[in-house]
């Protein structure tokens, strides 16, 4: 079995009232000090918004990575707007619902885009300001749908976006004025915020959360007392729902930790969850926010074979759960949203091992 390679290869190989300010405070440079209409970086402990992963109903669930760039290496396939659009057109959200639903999950985690370019939901925003024509972005809004579905089951739907431009994307890197690697990117990070804050107030409390990958240079972009900062990039995330759970992510590390006081909960990206360690915790918190792992059943993320048995994948949910913990898992997906059936079989004694509703 190759080993496995971690979020951060993947993506450098290639290449509450303050929440619901919109970003136009934040467009203007302004004096370091006491910026005013800033929304000051306080400490999160205790915010409430994470408090569901506890919920058993919603503890565990399931992550899925639909990409362009993915789809088109596993499939053989050039990828186009037009191929794009129909693949989305093609997504069976009902589904996936009703698959997430019948083997147990409490929420449902899925990919917006990543390197490509190439995103499955609209956002004028974006197109404005790379002015990339045709858009990338699919006609249809795959997160509504999914917001629906997912509703009338009472899944809880997350996000996953980057903290970054589109690597592969260099017409997109430009447009955005993105620089890879340790870089304040403060024009870069005001364009992103916006691009954020018009997804989210679009789905506004239908979202419950989003999960920010690839937050490797936090001294160097966010932790400023004027923004863009931590904080204002919160504030984007929570512009239509300040109720909504973040965590952003800083790559690997097997010690559960906070990266900001905007961590609602923990990222916890963990490649070996035998080796996950859960130091401190107290009432299902780890220095305030709600402890979380995301990890993957196949051989990497979103591809692969099962790398586990289903006994071990149900010690290491439940070593989380131990300690009040929440578990998201990444699985594979065919074209049309389809989780085959080795990882369905897994996800299904996970349903056993952890229902929704405590027996009588």
């Amino acid at each position: 079995m190759p080993p496995p390679m971690t979020r951060r290869h993947l993506i450098r190989s290639a290449a509450s009232a303050a929440a619901t300010l919109p970003l136009s405070s934040f467009a203007q440079s302004t004096p370091s000090g006491a910026p005013a209409g800033a929304p000051d970086q306080n400490l999160n402990a205790g915010s409430g918004r994470a408090a569901w992963m506890q919920d058993r109903a919603h503890a565990w669930g399931v992550m899925t990575h639909y990409l362009a760039d993915w789809q088109s290496r596993v499939h053989n396939l050039t990828m186009t707007p037009d191929r794009w659009n129909k693949l989305i057109d093609n997504f069976d959200v009902e589904a996936m619902a009703q698959r997430l639903a019948s083997v147990g999950a409490g929420h449902y985690q899925i990919s917006i885009g990543q390197n490509s370019g190439y995103y499955l939901s609209p956002n004028p925003v974006y197109d404005r300001l790379t002015g990339i024509a045709p858009t990338k972005c699919s006609r249809r809004d795959l997160v509504a749908d999914l917001c629906e579905s997912l509703s009338r089951r009472s899944i809880r739907l997350m996000l996953y976006l980057p903290s970054g431009a589109p690597a592969q994307d260099g017409a997109a890197c430009q447009a955005l004025g993105w620089l890879n690697g340790a870089h304040r990117n403060r024009d870069f990070q005001l364009k992103w915020q916006q691009i954020i804050e018009e997804w989210s107030r679009r789905w506004g409390t239908r979202v419950s959360g989003w999960w920010f990958d690839g937050c490797y240079f936090p001294n160097s972009m966010y932790r400023f007392a004027e923004p863009p900062n931590f904080a204002s990039f919160a504030a984007a995330a929570r512009a239509g729902n300040p109720g909504s759970a973040l965590a952003f992510n800083p790559a690997v590390y097997y010690r559960l930790m906070t990266q900001t006081a905007e961590d609602d909960y923990i990222a916890g990206e963990i490649d070996k969850p035998d080796q996950v360690d859960i130091h401190r915790p107290y009432d299902g918190l780890i220095d305030g926010a709600q402890i979380h792992m995301l990890s993957f059943l196949g051989q990497t993320w979103g591809r692969g074979t099962p790398r586990f048995t289903t006994d071990q994948v149900v010690a290491f949910t439940q070593k989380l759960r131990d300690h009040g913990g929440s578990v998201t898992w990444d699985v594979p997906v065919e074209l049309d949203g389809t989780i085959t059936a080795p990882f369905l079989d897994q996800l299904v004694a996970l349903g056993k091992a952890f229902p929704k509703a405590a027996s009588l």
